[in-house]
């Protein structure tokens, strides 16, 4: 494994236990395990949890048995051209190096379609297998229920070579698409559905991104994915239990062609329950549709919860292997609160991103009594005093400056502690002012503020007995930079995916999850802030200069996450 990677954290869990166990009973000397996408879209955050466990476990098991070839492989299971491009694959590698991991181990489940191949005639030689010609509504009536046992193919008793004549000639292309498919002979009235003579390849008269027009017939995946596992030695087969059910026959397939194959190992398939979190859509297919349809911007919009995505919104690897990390690995499946990802974020963040100055919807302010040509270098830390970091840089400022609407009030009520006609408030790091006046334009809104500053307020003097409850941030008028910011929020309005009609579900995306605001104004320090920078801005939230849009005179800045932490609240942390 790569000497870059993330260093193991002590885990206790079931599949740790089986490879202890495993490791003690001598069954195996090593820990191969393999991370195997389809390259049909990008990755999300459920798939950051797989990332992690398969490579943290090939990380921590490389260590414990130094010089053991313990190992994570990458591998694209590309079993079906249609939906499959290079695109893909540049963007899934891009995510788990991302992520901090490195694979010891580079395939495509197409490296081995001549093998598979082989074995497929095997198994036809031997009894296992049959050319069906069945159409796909005729095979679903013979398939039978979960009540009713399924009826034999007219087409499940064929020669040996009559099978493989087919077989043959639809490899070399004599046949349409659907027209035959090579199906495993094992039990139509298993309880099993999947084991009622699955389907092990069909022809698809459709160019490969790795192997372009040399086949016409491809694997299925439940077929493909075993034998893979087999040819490179994986020991521990590790998928979430939607694939509990085909664990029967990977069984199958790895058993029937073990001694035919001779594959350096045994591997067995390991179920853990999937990462499912509320408030978003982790669903490829919609996801997808969300894309396609233009909903959101691409497959990085920070809407949506793609690793791509997440990492374009700010959010660093660490938050996102210390939120799988408190997760765990269990038997059941179960939603995780949005809010504890958000919780591991801050966390993370609280550390990384500097403090900085930030007004998202400005009015302002007119201080009459400080000296008009004046302009004062005040300084201001980057980090509170929980932090321990040091750093600060100066701030500007002058008679004018700008405050968020929010935090002024013509009619306040009577435990309002911001700035209001009469009321004082202090600056942050700067003076306490009090409004005077207010200007206001045709039909009565505030457009303008008046106000006094006491000079022995400054930041750092404390009067005896002044008390100034309310804080406020501000920017320097003449110094600000303007800025465009993008607030983000969670993807769906409601809690739960919804599961019903597929033309229903679109109701459920937040109208809100993007809103844009043009004319916010930033402190001058973040005039030549770099694409990628982290920053909270006080009061506001954390943001990161947007990695494609953002550049030195246009500013652009994603919400990553607010500053309101209500799972850690809920959890008792701090």
């Amino acid at each position: 494994m790569s000497s870059s990677a993330p260093a193991p954290v002590k885990h206790s869990d079931f599949i740790r236990d089986i490879i202890n166990d495993d490791l003690e009973a001598k069954r195996h000397s090593q820990v191969v395990t393999r991370f195997p996408p389809e390259p049909n879209g990008f990755l999300h955050i459920g798939h950051a949890k797989s990332i992690c466990l398969n490579f943290g476990l090939a990380n921590e098991y490389a260590q414990k048995l130094p010089g053991s070839g313990s190992r994570c492989h990458l591998r694209f299971d590309d079993t079906d051209p249609a939906k499959e491009d290079t695109l893909f694959e540049e963007g899934i590698q891009e995510d788990v190096r991302w992520l901090g991991f490195e694979w010891g181990g580079f395939f495509h489940a197409s490296d081995y379609f001549e093998k598979m191949y082989e074995y497929a005639e095997h198994l036809i030689s031997v009894g296992k297998a049959y050319v069906c010609s069945l159409t796909d509504a005729e095979t679903k009536q013979y398939r039978g229920d979960v009540k009713t046992p399924g009826t034999n193919s007219p087409y499940r008793d064929r020669s040996v070579e009559e099978n493989l004549d087919l077989f043959r000639r639809m490899r070399k292309g004599e046949f349409k698409d659907g027209e035959h498919v090579l199906r495993a002979k094992i039990d139509m009235a298993a309880a099993n559905m999947k084991m009622r003579d699955p389907m092990l390849y069909r022809i698809r008269h459709t160019a490969h991104h790795m192997t372009g027009d040399k086949w016409c017939i491809y694997p299925m995946y439940d077929y493909a994915h075993p034998i893979s596992d087999a040819i490179e030695g994986i020991t521990h087969s590790i998928c979430t239990l939607e694939f509990e059910n085909n664990r029967e026959l990977y069984d199958w397939v790895v058993d029937n062609l073990m001694e035919y194959a001779k594959f350096p190992s045994r591997p067995h398939q390991y179920e853990f329950a999937r990462l499912n979190l509320n408030y978003t859509v982790m669903s490829k297919r919609r996801l997808l549709e969300l894309v396609q349809n233009k909903h959101v911007s691409g497959w990085d919009d920070p809407r949506l919860p793609t690793i791509a995505g997440m990492r374009r919104r700010g959010i660093t690897p660490e938050a996102l292997r210390a939120f799988c990390a408190s997760v765990g690995i269990a038997k059941a499946n179960s939603t995780v609160d949005m809010a504890q990802l958000e919780f591991h974020i801050r966390d993370d963040l609280n550390q990384k991103a500097p403090r900085v100055l930030a007004v998202l919807k400005p009015i302002k302010v007119v201080i009459d009594n400080y000296p008009a040509d004046q302009v004062e270098e005040l300084d201001a830390s980057y980090w509170p005093h929980d932090v321990p970091k040091e750093g600060s840089r100066k701030v500007p400022f002058s008679r004018e400056i700008y405050i968020e609407q929010d935090d002024f009030m013509l009619e306040p009520p009577k435990d309002y502690f911001r700035l209001a006609p009469g009321k004082e408030v202090r600056l942050r790091y700067a003076y306490c002012i009090t409004c005077t006046d207010v200007v206001k334009d045709a039909d009565g809104n505030v457009t303008e503020i008046h106000c006094t500053y006491d000079p022995e307020t400054k930041s750092g003097n404390n009067p005896i007995g002044r008390k100034v409850k309310g804080t406020i941030h501000w920017v320097d008028a003449k110094h600000a930079h303007d800025a465009e910011v993008r607030l983000y929020d969670r993807l769906l309005s409601v809690e739960a995916s919804p599961v019903g009609k597929d033309s229903d579900w679109l109701e459920s995306v937040n109208a809100q999850a993007l809103q844009v605001v043009h004319g916010a104004k930033v402190e001058r320090s973040l005039g030549e802030c770099q694409p990628g920078d982290r920053f909270q801005f006080e009061r506001q939230g954390y943001f990161v200069a947007d990695v494609k849009d953002s550049k030195p005179g246009h500013l652009v800045f994603n919400r990553i996450v607010t500053l309101k932490d209500s799972w850690a609240k809920a959890q008792g942390k701090k």
